[in-house]
């Protein structure tokens, strides 16, 4: 199960959450400096220095802590889940080869063997975890078991039809500390195809092992609703890459973050596992999803900041958020917090592919505090998810939320 020393964790009081959302960012283009700093309240940057704690800027510190101290998924569970994935490749590959596509089955297992296991697998393995806590402990029969590690590996495999495709819009060249796909010898623009052909080989495998159960229509459903969901996010991120930096909202910047991550990273492995274990109440889905898609919005600013400062040894890829432009809770915040100069000098220099420029908005960064500013709202926000998990009252306990928070909370990959 997920862990986390609690002793990280500073003694704060929990926060509104309507309020505190407010306080920790405006969303409006300009901050009034008497009142704030960095869009934070003046009065709780100045409670933060008076601390004095030594955790000012966690995500970059924690690389320097001992990787076992920092594992927050059991090693057996990791096995597990990895135990299946030749069993998902045969299924799929015979599928394939049905269709007399034996050529096609062979270059498929190599796809798929690239592509899906690798990374941290979090969210087909959150999908598992889900649904051990959510059901009674007779019904965690191996065969039950399985279909949530299939469930999960499901989801890995839209997650592999997202990145394959994004890093193609992207031209990014680096993925979870390997060469993207599109830029393996042999492979280029055909990587297009291959992302698609593993989007569909997710409903093969759904048909295969769940089409005898009650949900089995749910779950089809929900596959369709999220991916058609991210995809409208990452439109409108694309769209935004097209516009000057100048003219980025926190606004746009939410509905980016809701749409094209938070929904597929956290309310579908969530949502998929309510629908295995028998959940039919609508108001406990409605209620985990305003929790999760608010731990999504904290998750996609943690990339944000970890695409500018993170290490890449520790991330497993070269930020590029900068030269691509991308609306990005950085840059968005900076325009906020700048003065003139300071705006001038992020249209100058923002989504451009010179190094120089770019090592220049990392500096403006630093300049106007943006890694102080971030560990505060890292803190504050985990506070204000913790309030409404303990608010929820249908159906999943609690502490179901709180393992995928903490396991989020102060990463650094």
């Amino acid at each position: 199960m997920f862990k986390l020393a609690q002793k990280f964790l500073p003694q704060q009081r929990l926060l509104n959450g309507s309020n505190v959302l407010r306080r920790m960012i405006s969303t409006s283009d300009e901050v009034k400096s008497v009142d704030t700093i960095g869009g934070l309240p003046t009065e709780i940057v100045n409670e933060q220095k008076l601390k004095k704690t030594t955790r000012t800027l966690s995500t970059l510190q924690n690389h320097s802590v001992p990787i076992a101290a920092r594992v927050t998924v059991s090693k057996d569970e990791s096995r597990d889940f990895m135990s299946v994935f030749p069993d998902v490749v045969r299924d799929l590959t015979n599928a394939t080869k049905s269709y007399n596509c034996n050529a096609a089955a062979k270059w498929f297992a190599q796809v798929l063997q690239y592509n899906v296991p690798r990374g941290k697998k979090n969210r087909g393995i959150l999908t598992v975890l889900t649904y051990k806590n959510l059901v009674p402990p007779q019904d965690l029969t191996p065969e039950n078991i399985k279909l949530a590690q299939y469930l999960g590996w499901c989801v890995e495999m839209l997650q592999s039809f997202f990145i394959i495709s994004d890093d193609v819009m992207d031209n990014s060249t680096t993925r979870r500390g390997q060469k993207c796909w599109h830029k393996v010898e042999n492979v280029g623009l055909s990587a297009i195809n291959d992302a698609l052909m593993i989007e569909n080989a997710l409903y093969s495998l759904l048909k295969q092992h769940f089409s005898h159960l009650d949900c089995y229509v749910a779950l089809m459903e929900l596959f369709h609703e999220i991916s058609f969901i991210t995809t409208c996010g990452q439109s409108l991120d694309l769209l935004n890459s097209n516009k000057r930096v100048s003219d980025f909202t926190m606004e746009n910047y939410k509905a980016i973050v809701d749409n094209k991550t938070a929904y597929y990273s956290f309310y579908l492995p969530f949502a998929l596992a309510m629908h295995l274990a028998g959940y039919k109440d609508a108001e406990a889905f409605r209620q985990s999803k305003t929790i999760l898609l608010e731990m999504g919005h904290f998750f996609q600013v943690q990339d944000d900041f970890l695409d500018c400062f993170g290490n890449p040894e520790v991330t497993g890829k070269i930020g590029t958020d900068i030269q691509d432009n991308k609306c990005s809770w950085l840059a968005v915040v900076a325009m906020q917090r700048a003065n003139a100069e300071q705006k001038q000098i992020m249209i100058d220099c923002y989504g451009q592919n010179d190094p120089l420029k770019v090592e220049r908005v990392k500096e403006l960064y630093k300049e106007l505090s943006l890694p102080s500013t971030y560990a505060i709202f890292e803190e504050e926000s985990y506070n204000m998810i913790k309030t409404h998990i303990q608010q929820t009252s249908r159906g999943v306990p609690h502490q179901t939320f709180l393992q995928i928070l903490n396991k989020i909370y102060q990463r650094d990959s």
